[in-house]
C-alpha cells in the first residue's frame, strides 16, 4: 500500500461517517475492497465516470476535513512518539539486566558515536 492510499484510508477511518452514504460506499469499495471503477459502476448501475466523480468528491471532502482539523497528522505524530517511547523503555529494561561495567562500556560507545561528543 503506497503512502497516498494509506493516507486516504486513514482519512476515511477518521472522517468517513461525515460523507454521504453513496460516497462512503463507493470510496470503501474502491480503496478498501480494491474494486475497479468499472466493477463499482456495473454493480451500482451508473457510468464509470459517475463512480469516479463520487469517489473524487469524497476524497476531496476527506482532504478538506484533514486540512481543517489535522487529526490524522496528529495521530501519526503521536504514534511515532509512542514508538520512540517504547524503544526507550525497552532500552531501559535491557540496561537494567546488564552488569554495571557492561552498561558503562556500552554507554561510552554510544556517546562516542554521537557527532560532536568527543570522549
Amino acid at each position: 500500500m503506497d503512502d497516498d492510499t494509506l493516507l486516504m484510508t486513514m482519512m476515511f477511518d477518521f472522517f468517513g461517517d461525515l460523507l454521504t452514504e453513496k460516497q462512503r460506499e463507493y470510496f470503501d469499495l474502491y480503496h478498501n475492497e480494491d474494486l475497479s471503477l468499472s466493477e463499482i459502476a456495473e454493480k451500482a448501475g451508473i457510468s464509470r465516470q459517475g463512480v469516479y466523480d463520487i469517489i473524487a468528491r469524497a476524497g476531496k471532502s476527506l482532504a478538506e476535513m484533514e486540512h481543517k482539523t489535522g487529526l490524522v497528522k496528529r495521530w501519526l505524530d503521536i504514534r511515532a512518539e509512542l514508538e520512540q517511547a517504547e524503544e526507550m523503555a525497552l532500552e531501559i529494561i535491557k540496561s537494567l539486566e546488564e552488569k554495571p561495567a557492561d552498561l558503562a562500556r556500552r554507554m561510552i560507545l554510544k556517546l562516542e558515536g554521537i557527532k560532536g561528543f568527543g570522549i
